[in-house]
């Protein structure tokens, strides 16, 4: 206990949605503090409530470390005259330094010898220090949206009422407006409001459990989980949860009782994704299923207090759940009314974006761009990718996806499927959006892949094209997901589908509201590809200049792209790699600027040169069909041959000769050479060992 630290904020009720990110901020923020005030610590452990944010450190040092300065002055050879006498250099050095010349010192570096001083400034005791560093520490904690109270200027994410401060057992004084900090914290605002005193970090865990609060975020998770999986299988079900919605709930009670309710089994006529959602987003409750997960008409909510009868409080729940779904039921029988074909027409009146057109505009524009892709990747479905194109966005006019727009292309593929289209036209509607999120599922039919490829390229191309790409600290379009799943969906299906193919033909059909001429918008697009290619590659493990030079070369195929880059990762296992390496180097490194040119063997003179090409025309035809047929592992071992005629060349052979016509040879020779390697990697990109 002697060297804890124990800090509590403690506020009204903070959006559960904030402390998530808060508690991983507050330790980032101490950790760089401590660090900078030189103050050692064993460990640090933050913790949240919707009332309060607590931060606790173990064996905190009671002093900080001691700083040696080391401040460099005149070269000694300036500094002490042929005598070895002080010059005025050395003394004026001393003296700005408070020191005398015997306590200066001889400092070695890599220029040379210096004179210096070093002063050694001793730590302060860490209790002197706290104050300003809790105070800033707690100023400091960022939050998504701040607020102002009673006449502070102080800004928080709601208002502070007590400040709970010890080290050692002992109160740090500190006072943030009119508010100081004590030994004092607060139980459950509403079973036991009452203040107590704390006297350290094991006293507080029992004090806050005994009126009422469960401090430790992680372990009200735990918590909320047992009992909710022991409530559940009461009923003979099992929870249907989130990780996201178990950590939303553990953040809005401090006390948490599980509460089971149920509802009418008529609302199981419902899709369950539309009562999930209802309950989940809406309500954060818990739904139960089967062990085949399907819905039961139950539900397990969390409430923050513990009544005097629980089924006042599960009546409660059911009545507020019960008008939800009768809602949803509404929406769902009036949407059927109405085809979704004829849906589609509505669309005219949705607004995409005031440059881009409506909705509906974009069903088109996209839905022949789709047809096209098929017709390259799986001309079979060209007619079900048609159809599903088309319908894609009709359920954005549904009453059920206006209130709950998280259900787009869910129900969209319900409706479809009631109205009798194929289930693979209504799979392809709900796939078309995948992946929702970064990393999440991909389309698992073609139908699905194709359309949603169409629908994420006329997005992005739109809004490069209007001149809104994503910047460096805003993408309010998600455009980089975009390009993630198009690079992803291309990749898990296997379609040899041309990037530029893809850029070409949307900005074709948006040519009437481009800001500045097509293939400027094109180059960009590219490099936002390739952006995004580049830290995905890196983040799966591989060399960043392998991807680079691979990338430098090539973007257009991705899935060549890809095995062009698995191809070079595994040729740098080759012990000839890296001369290799080298001596295409060197070929890039004396073309330069050179414009290709023919090779007349008839100008061949030099044995090397000779030996170089007859070595290069043989291989080249080789190298191309191991291109051809994606073996890239081939083509690069067949490349490698060429390297000791390339080395042979260089140390025999004057590239630039006087004479005009054979310096112009030569260099053709090696721009030939230079255009076959980099059918596959731009070598010069290979940070090597040389």
């Amino acid at each position: 206990m002697s060297n804890e630290l124990l800090f509590e904020i403690g506020t009204e009720e903070i959006p559960a949605g904030f402390l998530s990110r808060a508690i991983v901020d507050m330790e980032e923020i101490i950790r760089k503090t401590l660090a900078e005030k030189r103050i050692a610590f064993e460990g640090i452990k933050c913790m949240a409530t919707p009332r309060r944010l607590v931060l606790y450190i173990t064996d905190l040092s009671p002093k900080q470390e001691d700083q040696t300065i080391e401040k460099l002055g005149p070269a000694k050879k300036a500094a002490f005259d042929e005598n070895g006498q002080p010059t005025k250099a050395a003394v004026g050095f001393a003296r700005g330094q408070g020191l005398e010349i015997s306590q200066l010192e001889t400092i070695t570096t890599e220029k040379g010898e210096y004179i210096g001083a070093r002063k050694t400034i001793t730590g302060q005791p860490t209790k002197e220090l706290l104050p300003d560093i809790l105070k800033n520490f707690m100023l400091a904690i960022p939050f998504r949206k701040s607020m102002r109270w009673a006449s502070y200027n102080l800004r928080f994410a709601r208002p502070v009422h007590w400040i709970l401060a010890l080290y050692g057992g002992n109160v740090i004084f500190l006072k943030i407006e009119d508010i100081e900090s004590g030994n004092v914290s607060r139980g459950h605002r509403f079973m036991s409001p009452d203040s107590f005193a704390v006297n350290d970090f094991e006293n507080y865990l029992k004090k806050t459990r005994e009126n009422y609060v469960i401090a430790d975020h992680t372990e009200r998770k735990n918590m909320i989980l047992d009992e909710a999986q022991k409530a559940a299988a009461e009923i003979g079900g099992n929870l249907y949860y989130t990780d996201d919605l178990l950590e939303t709930v553990s953040f809005l009670v401090e006390f948490p009782v599980i509460v089971r309710g149920n509802f009418d089994e008529d609302f199981l006529k419902i899709p369950k994704e539309v009562l999930t959602t209802t309950m989940i987003s809406h309500q954060k409750y818990f739904p139960v299923v089967n062990k085949e997960g399907k819905l039961l008409p139950y539900f397990i909510a969390v409430s923050n207090t513990r009544p005097n009868d629980i089924r006042v409080v599960a009546k409660g729940n059911e009545r507020v759940l019960r008008a939800r779904l009768a809602d949803a039921s509404f929406f769902f029988e009036e949407d059927k009314k109405v085809s979704l074909e004829d849906r589609v027409e509505s669309l005219k009146k949705v607004v995409f974006h005031t440059l881009l057109g409506t909705s509906h505009k974009k069903v088109m524009r996209f839905r022949k761009l789709a047809v096209k892709i098929a017709a390259k990747v799986k001309p079979s479905v060209k007619k079900n990718v048609d159809r599903a194109a088309l319908l894609a966005k009709a359920d954005l006019e549904s009453l059920m996806v206006g209130e709950f727009s998280e259900l787009q292309g869910i129900m969209g593929r319900e409706y479809a499927l009631i109205a009798g289209e194929k289930p693979e036209i209504a799979n392809a509607i709900y796939e078309h959006y995948l992946p929702i999120v970064a990393g999440g599922d991909l389309p698992q039919t073609d139908e699905g892949a194709i359309v949603g490829i169409a629908d994420k390229i006329d997005t992005i191309a739109g809004f490069f094209g209007v001149g809104m790409p994503p910047t460096g600290t805003a993408d309010p379009y998600a455009l980089r997901r975009q390009a993630l799943g198009i690079i992803n969906i291309i990749l898990s299906r296997g379609y040899f589908l041309s990037l530029s193919f893809l850029i070409d033909e949307s900005l074709n059909q948006l040519k009437d509201v481009l800001k500045k001429p097509a293939d400027e918008v094109k180059k960009d697009i590219l490099e936002f590809f390739k952006g995004r290619l580049q830290n995905q590659l890196i983040s799966q493990g591989y060399a960043y200049d392998t991807v680079d030079a691979v990338l430098s070369t090539d973007i257009d195929e991705l899935v060549e792209v890809i095995e062009k880059v698995k191809a070079l990762q595994s040729f740098r296992q080759n012990p000839d790699f890296e001369p290799v390496s080298t001596a295409f180097k060197r070929v890039d490194n004396i073309l330069k600027d050179f414009q290709n040119g023919q090779v007349d063997v008839n100008l061949l003179s030099q044995e090397a040169e000779i030996k170089l090409f007859s070595s290069f025309d043989d291989i080249k035809t080789r190298v191309e069909k191991g291109i051809i047929e994606k073996d890239f592992i081939a083509a690069l071992n067949r490349l490698a041959a060429l390297r000791p005629y390339v080395d042979v060349f260089f140390d025999n052979v004057m590239v630039m000769d006087k004479d005009e016509k054979i310096r112009f040879n030569r260099l053709s020779l090696l721009a030939e050479i230079s255009a076959l390697f980099h059918k596959i990697a731009d070598f010069s990109k290979i940070v090597t060992s040389d």
